[in-house]
């Protein structure tokens, strides 16, 4: 017997006046909160305090394994579908009610301007779709600050969105996660440009990358790190050192406030390898480097990450004629040289190939001895005859 049955005893008040009260009270399609009196297969009876129980499906309360997972004196939620039907009985409906209830959720994020979470469920025409409760598109412009090429990898990720339409009535529901990192950014852009000064080293995000550098990430404030700046060594490309993505720790080189500009280093954060380079590289060592380019006038060599040194075209042969390094060495080659010079001031270095080898005209002589001629040995012989006719 339920609670309401018992307190009709009490007060002397009829079923049928109870039950009407009751009705009054309640109106069919409102979500109304009740106990469970019994659990089976097929129904869970529940007590919502009318004159008679309601009946729910027992599958609006499994799980999906097939567990039930109410018993006997839990409360729920449900919605009241009908005060009475046909054979007098309420029809209660716990999955409807939680419905409302995600609807009704929705509906208040959606006036307080707040943030709800969803999972993307599929790639439809326009964008994605995304289930917070109930079913909403995200379109595909408001996917990120930035277009994004492949939606499908967005798909089966869990995700904060703001609500940006909705209509209960027609159950349409529009999302952004485009505006919630807007705001995010523009936060973070605000407290970086707080603390942003020439000098900091500071963390960031590689963003994009391009020919002459990357375009780093801050804060909500992007940096440019210049290629002759990522290194001490030859850097053809960024994409050599990174990739879109990549965290970095770099060097702030200059900030303009009022144009919010931003120059960054990170050679700047190693030491400078051109100092002491005299005493690592001194004139006469024999080292052992790569080409790393090829000029006119001589083959670049790399001694060390930012070291380079200069095989002028005239220091690579003693013998040979070379018009064009390319004739003897290739970009990639290990090559050894001498070093013939250093200027840590001009950040030069002069390497000669050919000193590896003795100077050949210096030793020519010896090799090759110049032979008399016959008139040489004549005039010789006649000059010892003359000597030793005057002796006699």
């Amino acid at each position: 017997m339920s609670e309401t049955h018992t307190a009709a005893e009490g007060s002397g008040e009829s079923f049928a006046e109870l039950y009407e009260t009751s009705l009054k009270s309640l109106k069919e399609g409102e979500v109304v909160h009740g106990k469970v009196l019994s659990v089976d297969s097929d129904f869970v009876q529940i007590d919502i305090g009318f004159k008679s129980e309601g009946m729910v499906a027992s599958w609006e309360f499994m799980d999906d394994d097939g567990t039930i997972l109410v018993g006997p004196g839990d409360e729920v939620d449900v919605l009241l579908e009908e005060a009475e039907d046909a054979n007098g009985r309420i029809v209660l409906s716990k999955e409807k009610a939680d419905r409302l209830k995600i609807w009704d959720e929705i509906s208040r994020a959606y006036k307080a301007d707040e943030p709800v979470e969803g999972t993307v469920v599929a790639r439809v025409k326009g964008g994605l779709a995304v289930d917070i409760g109930v079913k909403a598109f995200l379109p595909g412009s408001q996917v990120d600050l930035r277009p994004v090429r492949n939606l499908e990898n967005i798909v089966n990720q869990k995700l904060q969105f703001k609500i940006i339409k909705f209509n209960k009535r027609r159950g349409n529901i529009v999302l952004s996660r485009r505006a919630l990192l807007e705001t995010e950014r523009k936060r973070m852009r605000e407290a970086t440009l707080e603390t942003l000064a020439a000098g900091m080293i500071i963390d960031g995000v590689i963003k994009n990358l391009t020919d002459y550098g990357a375009f780093i990430d801050l804060g909500g404030i992007d940096g440019l790190l210049h290629v002759t700046d990522m290194s001490w060594g030859r850097v053809n490309h960024p994409s050599e050192l990174f990739h879109v993505g990549d965290e970095i720790k770099v060097k702030v080189l200059k900030f303009d406030a009022e144009t919010e500009r931003v120059s960054l280093g990170l050679k700047q954060i190693q030491p400078d390898p051109w100092i002491d380079a005299s005493m690592r590289y001194p004139i006469g060592k024999r080292i052992e480097g790569k080409v790393v380019s090829l000029a006119e006038y001589g083959a670049f060599v790399e001694l060390e990450p930012g070291i380079e040194g200069l095989i002028h075209v005239s220091e690579i042969s003693w013998t040979k004629r070379i018009k064009h390094p390319s004739k003897v060495v290739s970009v990639g080659d290990t090559v050894e040289a001498v070093v013939l010079d250093v200027s840590e001031r001009e950040r030069k270095i002069s390497l000669g190939m050919k000193q590896i080898e003795p100077n050949p005209w210096s030793v020519i002589e010896q090799k090759y001895p110049i032979k008399p001629s016959r008139s040489n040995i004549r005039a010789r012989n006649s000059r010892r005859v003359t000597m030793s006719r005057r002796s006699c």
